[in-house]
């Protein structure tokens, strides 16, 4: 299946609304809205890049590049950050995370030293933590943060997708 993943850059209103139909379709977490439609502004603005993969002619998952994070180590350092892979189901396991992230970080390499990552926790973000440092990520060494603030030793936080460790790698 590798051989047959494409990469499309979202440009158009109506792949919004594909992705926002979709991702409700396989994700019982996401919420139709109008997050689509905001990550496609951005994209015309310059701000992001968001990228489709498809196998075939399905939809397989999308990631997103942000040239600036809403994450303050990375804002101070120019890092741009790597958010919200998501790849369906029944199409992991064949490549896909690994041919977006190789398009971001050839990307990224254009104009920036290091890009970088959350990532959570908890057991669902296993698979994610083996991949992202088995391509080199590692720590930045700031820590755990909650809602991109710093864990304060002895404060009590939700273990949720909001608690995040952050990750750089030198392109």
């Amino acid at each position: 299946m590798e051989n047959n993943i494409v990469l499309k850059r979202l440009s158009e209103p109506s792949e919004a609304v594909m992705l926002d139909e979709a991702f409700s379709s396989h994700f019982g977490w996401y919420r139709q809205g109008d997050y689509y439609e905001r990550c496609l502004a951005e994209n015309r603005e310059g701000t992001r890049i968001t990228l489709m993969a498809f196998c075939g002619d399905e939809l397989a998952g999308c990631c997103h590049l942000l040239h600036r994070s809403k994450y303050p180590y990375f804002q101070e350092h120019n890092i741009p950050e790597i958010n919200d892979l998501n790849v369906f189901p029944e199409f992991r396991r064949n490549h896909i995370a690994s041919t977006i992230f190789d398009e971001f970080e050839r990307i990224a390499a254009q104009s920036y030293a290091c890009i970088g990552l959350g990532v959570g926790l908890y057991e669902d973000y296993g698979n994610a933590q083996r991949m992202y440092t088995s391509r080199g990520y590692v720590l930045d060494g700031q820590g755990m943060t909650y809602n991109n603030q710093k864990v304060v030793p002895g404060q009590p936080v939700m273990v949720d997708d909001d608690l995040l460790l952050y990750l750089i790698k030198k392109l």
